[in-house]
């Protein structure tokens, strides 16, 4: 649903509940939706916590129904999954796992017409909040962003369950938050809109500072915490940044650069097979040298790119050379992408081109991570 250019909008989930043991508040937050919720998981998550989940719902009542996701979200699997559950009675769709799961569980609750919940096992990107739709191909190539009809009803993130996934989860979360004030900035700047189709509200810039300093007070320690398996309070506001503060600049501030430079990366030999959270954060460096910031400037965000273990320059994405040519590939994608008028001046292969070896050059200037 669109709602006019002239106007503005806020877009939140219902509900946004976090901590150690927030699993436990599953049956409690989805028992007003009806006796029949659809459970959404793949086999390794319904391993790890299904039987915890299936008891903790039946006990309050439920009569929950598993639809198991394989393979990659595309249009054909998400009917096929939605068609298996029609005549359920179900009042509400819970997506429990990754990415591909809680985008699933979203397409199906579309179709359904019925509400979902999330519940992310890992924190490498925003998505756990917002309405946005990633739909693939079987070779998983992105070819549509889909949205609900409204926010999820609730998000639950057990950091119990964060802190247990690989750390490369978590910092590919910071690398997809880590651009949302630059994106965010930018789209007010310009002529930007929001995925909501409208100009974006001011408080989005300040969701999205408020984000970007959490992550540079908090990541690294976050990043050894997670490697420990331990919950800490580093842990917990990071968390927040990455799934909540994060989702709510996006989505109310809009996108801008930084998430346009994936669509080249993502065919682009030694970085296609990097997680999203990678890409944006060299994504978000090439933004910030495109808008003419000065070296110092682009240098400071290159050196806390660096420190999380994220890419800042070509040969940390793992692009050999020669350079030039893939760099122009990578920005003849990047035109593709919608998010181009989110920028404060107009964007063309050469401005992002120059760019990127700008990032390049001033890459020799940091440690050797």
């Amino acid at each position: 649903m669109m709602y006019g250019s002239g106007n503005r909008l806020f877009a939140s989930p219902g509900r946004y509940l976090q901590g150690p043991t927030a699993l436990d508040q599953l049956g409690q937050i989805v028992q007003p939706f009806g006796t029949r919720p659809i459970l959404v998981m793949d086999e390794p998550v319904c391993e790890l916590i299904g039987d915890r989940v299936l008891s903790q719902l039946t006990a309050v009542g439920l009569a929950p129904h598993v639809a198991l996701f394989t393979g990659e979200i595309t249009y054909a699997n998400v009917e096929q999954l939605t068609e298996s559950c029609r005549g359920l009675g179900a009042g509400v769709v819970v997506g429990l796992g990754g990415g591909k799961v809680l985008d699933t569980a979203k397409a199906m609750s579309l179709r359904l017409g019925v509400p979902m919940v999330t519940v992310p096992t890992i924190a490498s990107n925003d998505s756990p909040t917002s309405s946005v739709i990633a739909m693939y191909d079987d070779e998983h190539r992105l070819i549509s962003v889909d949205k609900m009809v409204a926010n999820p009803a609730a998000v639950i993130v057990d950091t119990s369950l964060i802190v247990e996934a690989p750390t490369r989860f978590l910092r590919s979360g910071i690398g997809d938050a880590l651009s949302k004030v630059f994106e965010a900035d930018a789209c007010q700047n310009g002529t930007g809109m929001t995925p909501l189709g409208t100009r974006p509200l001011g408080i989005a810039s300040a969701i999205g500072q408020q984000c970007y300093q959490t992550l540079r007070a908090d990541s690294v320690q976050a990043l050894r915490d997670c490697e420990e398996h331990r919950v800490t309070d580093a842990v917990e506001r990071v968390v927040e940044a990455v799934v909540l503060l994060s989702g709510l600049s996006f989505e109310n501030g809009g996108l801008s650069l930084a998430h346009s430079l994936t669509r080249g990366l993502m065919v682009t030999e030694g970085a296609k097979s990097l997680l999203h959270g990678y890409h944006v954060a060299w994504g978000a460096v090439v933004q910030v040298a495109a808008e003419g910031r000065s070296d110092s400037e682009v240098l400071e965000l290159m050196s806390f790119v660096r420190a999380t273990g994220l890419p800042a320059s070509s040969e940390d994405l793992g692009i050999v050379a020669p350079l030039e040519p893939q760099h122009h590939v990578i920005a003849t994608l990047t035109l593709t992408a919608p998010h181009l008028a989110n920028f404060s001046k107009p964007v063309t292969e050469t401005l992002i081109v120059e760019a990127i070896q700008r990032v390049d050059r001033l890459a020799t200037q940091l440690p050797v991570s």
